[in-house]
């Protein structure tokens, strides 16, 4: 195999990305000029397409766009617009179903004369959903025939044959992009909302509350004051839990009594035995530090750094017990304590 010299190969590189680059910047220069259509599709995204409404964002393409398509269906879907990805070959065998006239299609192609593509127009019309055309040709028949047309302008792809796409396709996929983050301001999404759809990843866990992380149910060993010690030890067992919570008659939080109390206890003793058969109050911590459902699990996790605590009661606003934070499980959940 015959090698290359590095320089062709870095210039081949930089080539390519100055070419996409330059691109992208001229949508940006052009933005003014789409202004209108790109005011309208995102207005008609935000206002049919969300939460409580019943449109979705149909986005679909063939080949490379198509690619490019499904990316843009997820970043939708992960910003407050429900969205899906339809392969137009698929659509003309039944998946044409999954289409309302309620829902919005967005339908990507550098040409605009995608055969896959244009076939489904007929169709399309008949259910009445409006069309939106991103493309690079604007006298092109998927441009004649939607309801708005936003153009990347004729690109020239950096593949040296001219053949590849890839100019067009990063292009495709910077306008989807802006479009989808448009629309996310439309909504003013928070940062709350979006970990809403994110709930496995860092964001999710940096914004889930101490209510969804908590320990909850038989899971939490609660207990009157006057229980014995080695009963709540029983009931430590029984949870597998590391501390009883102490609530009164309408469990309210009085205070905790942890493993950690209990061998603190034993071992200042001289008879052991006795302090097994005396009530918990006499020897947990009443009252004790607690988090709100409501409140943000990383304060919690904070808070236990903090005052080195295994176990963290959770409240309500009236300070009723609804829960446990176990820092075991927790961990063991992946969440990082500091």
């Amino acid at each position: 195999m015959r090698s290359h010299p590095m320089s062709i190969i870095l210039t081949s590189i930089a080539d390519t990305l100055r070419t996409e680059a330059a691109a992208v910047a001229r949508l940006a220069d052009e933005v003014p000029a789409q202004g209108a259509a790109l005011t309208a599709v995102c207005e008609l995204i935000r206002s049919a397409c969300g939460e409580g409404l019943p449109g979705r964002l149909v986005v679909t393409g063939v080949g490379k766009a198509g690619i490019i398509a499904r990316k843009l269906a997820a970043t939708f879907s992960s910003t407050g617009t429900p969205a899906l990805f339809l392969h137009p070959a698929e659509a003309r065998h039944g998946d044409l179903g999954m289409v309302a006239a309620a829902d919005v299609v967005l339908a990507l192609s550098n040409s605009g004369s995608s055969e896959e593509v244009v076939a489904l127009l007929p169709s399309l019309k008949l259910i009445g959903c409006p069309l939106v055309a991103l493309v690079g040709r604007t006298d092109s028949p998927l441009a004649r025939h939607a309801t708005h047309v936003l153009s990347i302008g004729r690109v020239v792809e950096a593949c040296p044959l001219g053949l590849a796409p890839s100019t067009s396709t990063t292009a495709l996929l910077a306008l989807g992009d802006a479009l989808a983050l448009a629309v996310l301001r439309l909504r003013q999404l928070t940062p709350q909302q979006y970990a809403r759809f994110h709930p496995g990843g860092a964001l999710g866990r940096k914004l889930m509350t101490c209510a969804e992380a908590m320990r909850s149910g038989e899971r939490v060993p609660a207990v009157d004051p006057a229980t014995t010690v080695l009963a709540c030890m029983r009931a430590i067992t029984a949870a597998r839990a590391g501390s009883v919570v102490l609530v009164d008659g309408g469990r309210r939080l009085l205070g905790i009594f942890t493993d950690g109390d209990l061998r603190r206890t034993l071992t200042r003793s001289g008879d052991p035995a006795r302090v097994l058969a005396e009530p918990v109050r006499q020897h947990a911590t009443c009252p004790c530090r607690s988090m709100r459902g409501s409140e943000l699990l990383q304060a919690a996790l904070h808070l236990c750094a903090e005052k080195h605590f295994n176990e963290l009661p959770v409240v309500d606003d009236d300070g009723l017990l609804i829960g446990l934070l176990d820092l075991q499980d927790l961990v063991d959940r992946g969440f990082e304590v500091g």
